[in-house]
C-alpha cells in the first residue's frame, strides 16, 4: 500500500518503487520473521542493499526465511561467507566493455547498461558488485555508446539491461528508442527486465505503445524463478505486452531452496506459458561473491531438466545454460 502522497509528475509505479522496503528491520517486521537472524542480515545488506516493492510481500506464503519467493530477496548471513571461485565479476562484464555502458560478449548483439537502479535486489544478482557509477550509459553517456553502436555494423540486436531498463521513465525510454532507431543496422530490440512481475503497474499504455512500434522486432525477456511470483496483476501486465505482438521470454536461475525441484520448475513453465511467456533459459548460478549458498551442481541440474522433459512438451522445457567469461556463446549443458 502506498503510504505517502503523490508528488507532481510521478506515476503510480514510481510511487510503488519509492515506497518499497529498503532495510532488513522493516522487512522482518512486515513479515513477522524470527529476529534471530536480523543482525547477520543487516550486515549482508550493508554490502548489498535490501530493496523490494511491498506488493511482493503478498507472494510470501510461508512467512519464514525459507519461503522460496522471499529467499530470493531477503539478505542473509550466508552472503558474508567467502567461497573459492566466487568473484565480483563472474561473467566478465568489465572485459567486454566496448564503450561506457556498452558491453559486447557475443557476435551480432550488444548490451546497453541503461541504469544501475532496480526495483528489487535479488541476492544472487551477478551484477551485485558491478561499478555502475563508472559503467552505465545514462543520458550523459549515451553519446559514446551510440557512437560505438553506429560504427559496429556487425551488431543487429541491442539489449537494454541494467539494473533494470524499465526503471527509466517512458519519456527517457522513448528518447533512447528514437536514438537507437537512427542506427540502420539495428534490427532487433531486446529488453531484459523484472518490472512487469515485481511492479506490474510499470506496464503503462505509453510503454506498451513504445515497445509495439514497428521499427524493431522487439522482445521482452522477464526473470521469474518461482510460480509464486506470477500474481494476477503480473500476469495481466505480461498479457498486455503479448497482446500487441511483443515476444515474451523468461530466464530463470536455478536456485537452491527456491526452484530446485521438478514440481516447481514444471509449474513455473506451465504458468509462464499461460501468461504468454515462453520458457527460454534456466541458468546455472553465476558464481558471484556472496551467492554461493544458492548454487545447484551441474549433475543435479541436468537431472532436473531430464525429469522436466519427461513431463512437459519440449517447448516448455527451458535450455539449461552456463555463462563462462570470454566464451563465444552461452554453454548449453546437454542433459
Amino acid at each position: 500500500m502506498i503510504t505517502r502522497s503523490p508528488e507532481a509528475g510521478q506515476a503510480t509505479w514510481q510511487l510503488q518503487v519509492g515506497d518499497g522496503i529498503r532495510d532488513t528491520s522493516s522487512l522482518y517486521e512486515a513479515l513477522g520473521l524470527d529476529p534471530s537472524g536480523l543482525g547477520a542480515a543487516a550486515a549482508a545488506a550493508d554490502q548489498f542493499a535490501c530493496r523490494l516493492p511491498r506488493r511482493l510481500l503478498d507472494s510470501v506464503k510461508a512467512r519464514s526465511r525459507d519461503d522460496p519467493v522471499l529467499r530470493q530477496f531477503l539478505p542473509s548471513g550466508a552472503e558474508l561467507e567467502t567461497r573459492a571461485g566466487y568473484t565480483a565479476d563472474p561473467v566478465g562484464d568489465l572485459a567486454a566493455t566496448r564503450a561506457t555502458g556498452l558491453l559486447q560478449k557475443y557476435p551480432g548483439r550488444a548490451l546497453l547498461v541503461t541504469t544501475g537502479a532496480c526495483a528489487v535486489h535479488c541476492r544472487y544478482c551477478f551484477r551485485r558488485h558491478f561499478p555502475y557509477a563508472d559503467h552505465h550509459a545514462g543520458r550523459d553517456a549515451w553519446r559514446d555508446a551510440l557512437a560505438a553502436l553506429a560504427e559496429a555494423d556487425d551488431v543487429s540486436e541491442i539489449i537494454l539491461s541494467g539494473g533494470d531498463p524499465l526503471m527509466l521513465t517512458d519519456g527517457r525510454l522513448a528518447e533512447l528508442w528514437q536514438r537507437l532507431a537512427l542506427i540502420p543496422h539495428l534490427r532487433r530490440l531486446r529488453v531484459h527486465t523484472r518490472m512487469p512481475v515485481v511492479v506490474p503497474d510499470r506496464v503503462t499504455p505509453g510503454l506498451v505503445d513504445l515497445l509495439a512500434r514497428p521499427r524493431f522486432a522487439t522482445s521482452v525477456v522477464v526473470h521469474v524463478n518461482h510460480p509464486g511470483e506470477l500474481a494476477p496483476d503480473a500476469v495481466a501486465a505480461l498479457r498486455l505486452l503479448r497482446h500487441v505482438g511483443i515476444a515474451l521470454l523468461n530466464q530463470s536461475v536455478l536456485l537452491r531452496g527456491v526452484n530446485d525441484d521438478v514440481a516447481t520448475l514444471g509449474t513455473l513453465s506451465e504458468d509462464l506459458f499461460a501468461a504468454g511467456v515462453l520458457p527460454y533459459y534456466l541458468h546455472l548460478l553465476d558464481p558471484v561473491a556472496g551467492a554461493a549458498h544458492f548454487a545447484v551442481g551441474v549433475m543435479e541440474a541436468r537431472a532436473l531438466v531430464r525429469a522436466l522433459r519427461s513431463r512437459l512438451p519440449g517447448y516448455l522445457v527451458p535450455r539449461l545454460v552456463r555463462e563462462t567469461p570470454g566464451a563465444a556463446a552461452k554453454e548449453t549443458l546437454g542433459c
